[in-house]
């Protein structure tokens, strides 16, 4: 597969969301999703209001994290979080599903879960990280289904704090189990142009990476990043 680099950036979240990330960083984060025409930027939500206000009418997106990155801190917080970034400028919302709950086969309560958030996005685009390496394949395919259901817009690999990132595998299976049209990101471990083609040829249709510079530029990147 081969992309322009202008086409790629448009597949990419260019992401920043190490604890210790500082104001400094998220500058220059913002800067560079400015020069290279990236989808978004993907920040903590401390950060959504200085994001929005650096990508001001830059066409840049600025997408949230939500319950990031257990997923376990119940609906009532993630419907919460989500209405505050949201005020603040956010226009995407990331969020992590309850791992623990859907290992329970507990999809009533997960699903429902789910539609608080996204009645609470108000039309904003939501991906539903499942934190794949956590999960079988049943689990995973399951998860899709209840997201599909939802009213999300994606379905996404991982936080890049787990066990494990994105791996093709996981994508080929996300996008068979949500059908042609639907959203899916594939988030963790992306370094370099081949790896961020390849997962695309796989059915992603975003990527989130810290890597995006290097990616649209052909060169590899500092294998600790996100």
């Amino acid at each position: 597969m081969q992309l322009s680099p202008r086409d790629l950036a448009q597949h990419i979240d260019h992401t920043l969301l190490k604890p210790e990330a500082t104001e400094d960083q998220i500058r220059t984060l913002c800067a560079e999703a400015r020069e290279h025409a990236f989808w978004s930027v993907c920040v903590h939500g401390v950060y959504v209001a200085l994001a929005s206000s650096l990508l001001e009418d830059s066409g840049v997106k600025v997408a949230a994290v939500v319950g990031f990155p257990l997923g376990a801190g119940g609906g009532d917080s993630k419907r919460f979080e989500t209405e505050c970034a949201i005020d603040l400028g956010a226009q995407e919302i990331d969020v992590v599903i309850h791992i623990g709950g859907l290992r329970d086969r507990k999809d009533a309560a997960v699903l429902r879960e789910l539609r608080d958030v996204v009645e609470a996005a108000d039309g904003v685009p939501v991906k539903v990280i499942l934190e794949t390496c956590l999960l079988n394949s049943e689990e995973k395919i399951r998860a899709c289904s209840l997201v599909v259901e939802s009213g999300a817009r994606f379905v996404k690999t991982s936080t890049g704090f787990s066990t494990g990132g994105a791996t093709l595998d996981d994508v080929r299976l996300m996008r068979a189990a949500v059908g042609p049209r639907f959203g899916v990101k594939a988030s963790g471990g992306i370094r370099d142009t081949a790896t961020a083609l390849a997962m695309i040829e796989a059915g992603a249709t975003r990527l989130g990476t810290s890597a995006g510079v290097a990616i649209v530029r052909g060169h590899a990147a500092d294998p600790a990043g996100y």
